[in-house]
């Protein structure tokens, strides 16, 4: 090919190319990390949307939440061997199960952004769960822990009806000013599924 033939073969290719970068401009929704986004890149470039960033709303969501999973965890497992009702037992175990999972799943979020996952049960200075929703304290503990039967299940189902309502108020709160997909969808479930279990507690406090 001649260079007079050439030439508009080459204006051509950078009018296209120009056209592709205008394109992924107009979107600004997307932006690399591991590849850059050039026409040729691998098809198996790692492409991150919005959706998929995080933000400091999202580690405050996924840090306290694990924090009072534990609590409602650690209430759960008082249930097994202190309650007398098989449904207050179940649920418990229901709950257990549930929140054992979420924190791994949160666990691993943090991790992978680097960020530090909380120890024990509290994670604040001297114990006080200051900044999270509707957290037992250390004397509401050690008394669902010395309560038994009938008494345990009233006191149980009272507490943990607060409990699973701070844990709503925090996930809408991640729902509102989260930026990463997964914790917000996590959040979205952790509201349907603990005001569907709000809701069952109020029943059972009303016919025990």
């Amino acid at each position: 090919m001649n260079a007079a033939r050439s030439l508009p073969v080459r204006a051509a290719a950078v009018a296209a190319t120009a056209a592709a970068a205008l394109l992924v401009s107009a979107f600004g929704g997307y932006h690399t990390t591991r590849a850059t986004a050039t026409l040729g890149a691998p098809a198996s470039a790692e492409v991150e949307t919005h959706a998929d960033k995080h933000n400091q709303a999202d580690v405050t969501f996924a840090q306290t939440m694990i924090l009072h999973h534990r609590q409602a965890i650690a209430m759960a497992e008082m249930a097994r061997t202190r309650a007398s009702s098989s449904d207050v037992k179940a649920l418990a175990v229901k709950i257990k199960k549930e929140q054992a999972s979420e924190i791994r799943t949160m666990a691993g979020w943090l991790n992978a952004w680097g960020e530090k996952v909380p120890r024990g049960m509290y994670g604040m200075r001297h114990g006080h769960p200051s900044g999270m929703a509707r957290m037992m304290n250390r004397k509401e503990m050690h008394a669902l822990n010395r309560a038994s039967g009938k008494s345990f299940d009233t006191m149980f189902l009272t507490m943990m009806i607060k409990h699973h309502g701070g844990a709503v108020q925090m996930a809408k709160a991640e729902k509102k000013h989260g930026s990463y997909g997964p914790a917000k969808a996590l959040a979205n479930r952790i509201v349907i599924t603990q005001t569907a279990e709000i809701a069952q507690m109020r029943k059972m406090l009303r016919t025990s």
